[in-house]
Protein backbone atom coordinates (compact mmCIF):
# COMPACT_ATOMS: atom_id res chain seq x y z
CA UNK A 1 0.00 0.00 0.00
CA UNK A 2 2.85 2.48 0.96
CA UNK A 3 4.74 1.72 -2.21
CA UNK A 4 1.64 2.61 -4.43
CA UNK A 5 1.19 5.73 -2.48
CA UNK A 6 4.93 6.47 -3.27
CA UNK A 7 4.08 6.01 -7.04
CA UNK A 8 1.01 8.09 -7.14
CA UNK A 9 2.58 10.98 -5.11
CA UNK A 10 5.70 10.35 -7.43
CA UNK A 11 3.71 10.79 -10.31
CA UNK A 12 1.58 13.46 -9.58
CA UNK A 13 5.07 15.31 -8.81
CA UNK A 14 6.73 15.01 -11.96
CA UNK A 15 2.95 15.94 -13.84
CA UNK A 16 3.37 19.47 -11.78
CA UNK A 17 6.77 20.04 -12.96
CA UNK A 18 6.26 19.41 -16.58
CA UNK A 19 3.26 21.51 -16.54
CA UNK A 20 4.87 24.16 -14.92
CA UNK A 21 7.96 23.83 -17.31
CA UNK A 22 5.08 23.45 -20.14
CA UNK A 23 3.69 26.84 -19.13
CA UNK A 24 6.98 28.24 -18.64
CA UNK A 25 8.03 27.82 -22.26
CA UNK A 26 5.00 29.18 -23.11
CA UNK A 27 5.18 32.06 -21.41
CA UNK A 28 8.73 32.41 -22.82
CA UNK A 29 7.23 32.28 -26.56
CA UNK A 30 4.78 34.59 -26.22
CA UNK A 31 7.01 37.45 -24.73
CA UNK A 32 9.44 36.69 -27.87
CA UNK A 33 6.81 37.04 -30.31
CA UNK A 34 6.04 40.27 -28.70
CA UNK A 35 9.58 42.08 -29.69
CA UNK A 36 8.74 44.57 -32.53
CA UNK A 37 11.20 42.96 -34.48
CA UNK A 38 9.82 39.42 -34.51
CA UNK A 39 7.42 38.36 -37.22
CA UNK A 40 6.86 34.30 -36.85
CA UNK A 41 4.07 32.71 -38.85
CA UNK A 42 1.68 30.61 -35.59
CA UNK A 43 2.34 27.62 -37.68
CA UNK A 44 5.91 27.51 -36.63
CA UNK A 45 7.59 24.40 -35.08
CA UNK A 46 8.78 23.94 -32.26
CA UNK A 47 7.10 27.14 -30.47
CA UNK A 48 10.89 27.13 -28.46
CA UNK A 49 12.75 30.24 -27.74
CA UNK A 50 15.60 28.21 -27.22
CA UNK A 51 16.79 27.38 -30.83
CA UNK A 52 16.88 31.52 -30.74
CA UNK A 53 19.79 33.40 -30.03
CA UNK A 54 20.99 37.26 -30.03
CA UNK A 55 23.57 39.08 -28.89
CA UNK A 56 22.65 39.98 -24.96
CA UNK A 57 19.13 38.46 -25.61
CA UNK A 58 18.79 41.24 -28.23
CA UNK A 59 18.13 40.21 -31.67
CA UNK A 60 17.51 41.68 -35.13
CA UNK A 61 14.65 41.62 -37.43
CA UNK A 62 13.55 38.14 -37.41
CA UNK A 63 10.51 37.36 -40.37
CA UNK A 64 9.26 33.64 -40.70
CA UNK A 65 6.39 32.73 -43.26
CA UNK A 66 4.02 29.79 -42.62
CA UNK A 67 4.99 26.08 -42.04
CA UNK A 68 8.27 26.45 -41.22
CA UNK A 69 9.43 23.22 -39.43
CA UNK A 70 12.67 22.51 -37.69
CA UNK A 71 13.86 19.25 -36.21
CA UNK A 72 16.07 18.70 -32.89
CA UNK A 73 19.35 20.55 -32.07
CA UNK A 74 19.22 23.23 -34.32
CA UNK A 75 19.93 26.88 -33.65
CA UNK A 76 19.04 30.51 -35.17
CA UNK A 77 21.63 33.50 -34.35
CA UNK A 78 20.20 36.76 -35.82
CA UNK A 79 22.17 39.69 -34.26
CA UNK A 80 21.00 43.00 -33.32
CA UNK A 81 20.67 44.97 -37.11
CA UNK A 82 20.98 41.66 -39.17
CA UNK A 83 17.69 40.33 -40.82
CA UNK A 84 16.62 37.14 -41.31
CA UNK A 85 13.84 36.41 -43.71
CA UNK A 86 11.90 32.94 -44.30
CA UNK A 87 9.70 32.29 -46.96
CA UNK A 88 6.43 29.59 -46.76
CA UNK A 89 7.05 25.93 -46.17
CA UNK A 90 10.80 25.64 -45.43
CA UNK A 91 12.23 22.80 -43.61
CA UNK A 92 15.38 21.99 -41.50
CA UNK A 93 16.38 18.98 -40.76
CA UNK A 94 18.30 17.79 -37.54
CA UNK A 95 21.46 20.22 -36.30
CA UNK A 96 20.81 22.86 -38.40
CA UNK A 97 22.46 26.10 -38.00
CA UNK A 98 21.65 30.12 -38.98
CA UNK A 99 24.49 32.25 -38.10
CA UNK A 100 23.08 35.93 -39.11
CA UNK A 101 25.02 39.23 -38.63
CA UNK A 102 24.33 41.03 -42.07
CA UNK A 103 21.08 39.14 -43.99
CA UNK A 104 20.33 35.82 -44.52
CA UNK A 105 17.16 35.22 -46.79
CA UNK A 106 15.89 31.71 -47.80
CA UNK A 107 13.11 31.39 -50.32
CA UNK A 108 9.70 29.72 -50.00
CA UNK A 109 9.92 25.59 -50.60
CA UNK A 110 13.10 25.10 -49.33
CA UNK A 111 14.43 22.14 -47.93
CA UNK A 112 17.73 21.74 -45.60
CA UNK A 113 19.15 17.73 -44.68
CA UNK A 114 20.77 17.63 -41.49
CA UNK A 115 24.14 19.42 -40.19
CA UNK A 116 23.51 22.58 -42.70
CA UNK A 117 25.56 25.74 -41.42
CA UNK A 118 25.02 29.09 -42.80
CA UNK A 119 27.55 32.49 -42.13
CA UNK A 120 27.02 35.66 -43.28
CA UNK A 121 30.68 36.81 -42.12
CA UNK A 122 33.91 36.22 -41.37
CA UNK A 123 36.64 36.82 -38.24
CA UNK A 124 38.74 39.87 -39.43
CA UNK A 125 42.26 38.82 -39.42
CA UNK A 126 45.48 41.27 -39.95
CA UNK A 127 48.84 40.17 -40.22
CA UNK A 128 51.53 42.38 -38.49
CA UNK A 129 54.79 41.10 -38.02
CA UNK A 130 54.06 38.34 -39.25
CA UNK A 131 52.23 37.22 -37.25
CA UNK A 132 48.22 36.32 -37.72
CA UNK A 133 45.88 38.13 -35.67
CA UNK A 134 41.85 37.10 -35.24
CA UNK A 135 39.28 39.67 -34.35
CA UNK A 136 37.12 37.47 -31.78
CA UNK A 137 34.37 40.61 -31.99
CA UNK A 138 34.78 42.07 -35.66
CA UNK A 139 33.60 40.48 -38.64
CA UNK A 140 33.40 41.01 -42.42
CA UNK A 141 29.96 40.47 -43.12
CA UNK A 142 27.95 40.20 -46.87
CA UNK A 143 24.40 38.48 -46.91
CA UNK A 144 23.40 35.10 -47.92
CA UNK A 145 20.32 34.58 -50.24
CA UNK A 146 18.92 31.49 -50.76
CA UNK A 147 16.06 30.77 -53.78
CA UNK A 148 13.05 28.88 -54.10
CA UNK A 149 12.60 25.56 -54.70
CA UNK A 150 15.99 24.69 -53.27
CA UNK A 151 17.66 21.60 -51.73
CA UNK A 152 20.05 21.80 -49.63
CA UNK A 153 21.48 18.39 -48.40
CA UNK A 154 23.43 17.02 -45.10
CA UNK A 155 26.69 18.73 -44.06
CA UNK A 156 26.57 21.52 -46.59
CA UNK A 157 27.84 25.02 -45.39
CA UNK A 158 27.23 28.07 -47.12
CA UNK A 159 29.71 31.09 -46.77
CA UNK A 160 29.05 34.70 -46.76
CA UNK A 161 28.67 36.86 -50.17
CA UNK A 162 26.59 33.68 -51.57
CA UNK A 163 23.71 33.36 -53.83
CA UNK A 164 21.85 30.07 -54.58
CA UNK A 165 19.54 30.48 -57.24
CA UNK A 166 15.81 28.69 -57.84
CA UNK A 167 15.34 25.38 -58.30
CA UNK A 168 19.07 24.55 -57.36
CA UNK A 169 20.36 21.02 -55.21
CA UNK A 170 23.49 22.00 -53.15
CA UNK A 171 25.02 17.85 -52.76
CA UNK A 172 25.68 16.52 -49.28
CA UNK A 173 29.18 18.10 -47.84
CA UNK A 174 29.63 21.00 -50.34
CA UNK A 175 31.42 23.95 -49.44
CA UNK A 176 29.19 26.58 -50.87
CA UNK A 177 31.86 30.13 -51.39
CA UNK A 178 30.80 31.32 -54.31
CA UNK A 179 27.15 31.71 -56.34
CA UNK A 180 25.19 29.39 -57.94
CA UNK A 181 22.77 30.22 -60.59
CA UNK A 182 19.29 29.04 -60.70
CA UNK A 183 18.37 25.66 -62.00
CA UNK A 184 22.12 24.42 -60.76
CA UNK A 185 23.24 20.84 -59.25
CA UNK A 186 26.57 21.29 -57.17
CA UNK A 187 28.19 18.31 -56.26
CA UNK A 188 31.02 17.05 -53.98
CA UNK A 189 33.81 15.74 -56.06
CA UNK A 190 35.89 14.36 -53.55
CA UNK A 191 37.66 11.44 -55.80
CA UNK A 192 37.76 9.19 -52.81
CA UNK A 193 41.02 6.49 -52.75
CA UNK A 194 40.05 3.02 -52.21
CA UNK A 195 43.17 1.01 -50.94
CA UNK A 196 43.33 -3.38 -49.79
CA UNK A 197 44.19 -3.44 -46.44
CA UNK A 198 46.20 -7.12 -47.68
Amino acid sequence: MLSKLKKYISKKIISIISFNQAKEKREMWTDFLSLPNINIHDSFQPKDVSYFKGKNTEYGEISIDEQFYMKEHCSILVFPEAKLLIGKNVFFNNSCSINCLDKIEIGSNTMFGEGVKLYDHNHLTKISDSELSISKAEFSKAPIIIGKNCWIASNVIILKGVTIGDNSIIGAGCIIHKSVPSNSIVKNNQNLIIESIT
